[in-house]
């Protein structure tokens, strides 16, 4: 399976988001996180991921007779990057689009789903916003949400810390201007 079909599956972002917070988990940790996907999909998409070595095994035990593994993320195996985007055809570019968004409905349905989910007091946010932008200012534009996102991109689990998901999305929604040349 390549790298594209790997990652572009909702229910493999969904176990990469869960894995994201860093430490190690199990399988069964993951089903128990992931309640609204059965097990059988969990278990198979984790195989599939290891197979790929996106999830490392860390640990194994024996319990009850089966061997459990403890898995951690191998975030630079998780990510598609740039030469690899620039590569993408506009129908994988639809697919990992759709993808992502498949992935984060059924993430944000699962936190509605959680006894406590306030979102207002949670910051939720989906507000879409359009921006008038030319290049120099887009870029600008990036640059400082990509600084933004990497002075905390590292952060560890730690007490009061809660694993959030932040999903910026960026196109154009008008075609090319005169000047774009």
């Amino acid at each position: 399976m390549d790298k594209l079909d790997l990652l572009l599956h909702p229910v493999r972002l969904r176990i990469v988001h869960a894995m994201s917070g860093g430490g190690t988990h199990t399988t069964s940790d993951l089903c128990a996180g992931l309640p609204d996907i059965p097990k059988t999909t969990v278990y198979r998409h984790v195989g599939l991921l290891a197979d790929a070595d996106v999830l490392e095994v860390t640990d194994e035990q024996r319990v009850r007779g089966a061997v459990e593994r403890h898995y951690r993320l191998r975030r630079e195996r998780a990510v598609i990057n740039a030469d690899e985007a620039a590569s993408m055809s506009l129908d994988d570019h639809q697919k990992a689009f759709t993808a992502a968004l498949a992935s984060l409905h059924a993430e944000f349905n699962a936190y509605l789903g959680r006894a406590g989910s306030e979102p207002t007091a949670d910051s939720v946010g989906y507000t879409q916003i359009p921006l008038w932008l030319d290049r120099d200012e887009l870029a600008e534009l990036v640059d400082e949400i990509v600084t933004a996102i990497k002075s905390k991109r590292h952060n560890e689990p730690a007490p009061g810390r809660r694993l959030h998901l932040l999903s910026p999305i960026l196109f154009p929604l008008e075609g090319r201007s005169p000047d774009d040349a």
